[in-house]
Formats: structure tokens, C-alpha cells, sequence
């Protein structure tokens, strides 16, 4: 007897499929992360990672007009620091004329309404390339968290709409929160890298900011791979101490935390498919072992479908061009 259930009923063809679609995706849930270099007129291609560029201001502003007309609300900005200016405090990084605070000026200036997000972390500007003071060989805590306030109210100032610590320093978000309720910053918001795990997929990322780490790695506040219930925890906590995002990185391998995470937590979930991510599909489409967008499309489905809200990805403009069409 044939049975009366018939679940390919739902699959004959693309209408109905997309009729019952349970995920959607959309250029709107993409946040773009863009590399600024000092200079004009300068595009940089990251070797590791094809069709990413370190770029000057001028070429960036260009391309976040692009990036808003094909649909993309958010940008995450990493800045590129001289080597001259490198040291073991970050001061450069709450320099009032400093680099990220140009680049988030003009941004702007030219797009209102893109949410800028900028990065909250001491490695670009450590002579020692970890995101937190050395002492003594060891990535102290609360003196980094100090540093970070004043990264976090600089970037304020210049007009970020988030600010986006990504250190994993203990008690940070608290500390952040309370610097920019006290300064009349109420309405800056905080994404939270809530579960940063200690991930060999950065490297390419690494290469773009020349920022790896001079001795040693970052497993002393970057998570252990192995954990779950550490990433639940972590998440709770940034938002008891006042995160409006929390962030799972990296994504495509971290698909379980993102699920629990969004389990735990009433706050939207951003996933960060990270540089090794992307370079990936791009080395292995190049010989023709895979189709590129199909790939592509269907990993930025799967981070949606496990719970992410927001998906900062190096995909975003070519998968916002195809969704557009």
C-alpha cells in the first residue's frame, strides 16, 4: 500500500520549494568586514584570501557605497597599523585622529545609515601582536580592559553606531558599558565576541593586519575548541553585563554553538565565517573541485539556519549580487 504521506510532495518543484522554505537569507543579514590601509589610491589584494583588499579611505568609502546599494546595512572595520606606531600600551588605538577613527568618520559622512561596527582589540597596535598588555610574558586582564574603555569611548566619539570587542579579556563588556553610559554614550551598542575560539582557520585574517602573535598563541583567553558549556557561559555573562549582540567565531565548524548559544540567550547571534572559511572555498573552486557559489550559498544558509541573526562574512558582496538577482 502506497503511503498516504508523501513528503516529495513539498520538493516537485522550485515554487513550492521556495513556498516552504524555512530559511531565508537575504544581503540584509550580512555584516561586510573591511581592511583600511593609510595612503589613497591604495588596493592591496590579500594574497590568502582572493578578492579581499587592504585599502586606503578613499577606495573603502567607495566600496561602502557599493556595499549599502546592493543591500548590505553593516560593515566591521579593521584598521592596518604602521609598525612606528605599534607598542605595548594600544595608545595609538584611542588616538582621537587615529585611523579607525577617520575611517568611521567618513564612513559616516558618505552613508548615514550604514551600522559601523568597529573592532575592539589591542593586536593591530602591539608590538607583540596579542590583544592584550604583556607583562612579564603573560596577557594581563584588567589593564587591558582599562585600555579597552578608551578604544571603546574613542570610537564612540568619532561616531560608531557598535563598538565590537573582540579580545576576550574577562569583564570587559561591563567595563565598556558603564565608560559609555557614564560619557552620554547610552545609545552606542556593544557586539560582544562572546565565544572567540583559539582557531587555526584565522591565519589568512593574520596576514591581512600583520597581526599574529610575536611569542607564544592566544589560548590563554581565546576559547578551547573543545568546549561547549564554556561558550554558553561566556555568552550570559556579556549579556548580564550589558552586550546587545553576542558573536560565535568561527562559524561553518561552530554550528552547534551557535545553536546553543541562541538557546540561551534573548539577544540576537552574529556568526563570524572567518578567513580560513573563505580562503578555503576559493583555493578549492580555483581547481575546479567545487562550484564556488553554490558552496558558498549553502554555508551562509546553514550559519543562518543554526541561528544567526547577523553573518559578518568576506562572501558578503558576491552573495548579496546573486540573492539580488
Amino acid at each position: 500500500m502506497f503511503p498516504y504521506k508523501r513528503n516529495r510532495r513539498l520538493r516537485t518543484n522550485e515554487s513550492i520549494r521556495s513556498l516552504v522554505r524555512e530559511t531565508s537569507l537575504s544581503p540584509t543579514d550580512f555584516m561586510l568586514p573591511i581592511f583600511v590601509a593609510e595612503g589613497k589610491d591604495v588596493k592591496i589584494e590579500i594574497p590568502s584570501m582572493p578578492g579581499i583588499y587592504r585599502q586606503s579611505l578613499d577606495n573603502t568609502i567607495k566600496e561602502v557605497r557599493e556595499i549599502w546599494d546592493l543591500g548590505i546595512k553593516a560593515v566591521n572595520i579593521y584598521v592596518k597599523v604602521d609598525d612606528t606606531l605599534k607598542d605595548n600600551t594600544g595608545k595609538e588605538a584611542w588616538n582621537a585622529n587615529g585611523l579607525m577613527q577617520q575611517t568611521i568618520r567618513a564612513i559616516k559622512d558618505a552613508v548615514p545609515e550604514m551600522i559601523v561596527m568597529p573592532d575592539v582589540a589591542l593586536d593591530p597596535f602591539s608590538i607583540y601582536g596579542h590583544d592584550g598588555i604583556v607583562e612579564n610574558g603573560k596577557i594581563i586582564n584588567d589593564a587591558t580592559v582599562d585600555a579597552l574603555v578608551r578604544m571603546s569611548l574613542s570610537h564612540a566619539e568619532a561616531g560608531a553606531d557598535f563598538v565590537a570587542p573582540s579580545d576576550m579579556m574577562d569583564g570587559r563588556i561591563g567595563a565598556i558599558r558603564r565608560g559609555l553610559e557614564e560619557n552620554n554614550f547610552q545609545d552606542v551598542g556593544i557586539m560582544s565576541y562572546s565565544a572567540k575560539y583559539a582557531s587555526a582557520f584565522y591565519g589568512p585574517f593574520r596576514d591581512a593586519l600583520d597581526s599574529a602573535p610575536g611569542f607564544g598563541d592566544k589560548k590563554t583567553y581565546q576559547m578551547d575548541y573543545a568546549n561547549r558549556l564554556e561558550a554558553i557561559r561566556e555568552a550570559q555573562l556579556d549579556v548580564a553585563e550589558g552586550a546587545d549582540i553576542v558573536m560565535v567565531k568561527p562559524g561553518l565548524c561552530y554550528l552547534d554553538i551557535v545553536r546553543e548559544v541562541k538557546n540561551a540567550v534573548e539577544v540576537p547571534v552574529a556568526v563570524y565565517q572567518v578567513s580560513g572559511e573563505y580562503a578555503m572555498v576559493k583555493a578549492a573552486s580555483e581547481r575546479g573541485w567545487l562550484n564556488h557559489d553554490a558552496v558558498m550559498l549553502e554555508q551562509l544558509y546553514a550559519i543562518k539556519r543554526a541561528g544567526a541573526s547577523i553573518i559578518s562574512t568576506y562572501f558578503a558582496k558576491e552573495a548579496a549580487v546573486l540573492l539580488n538577482k
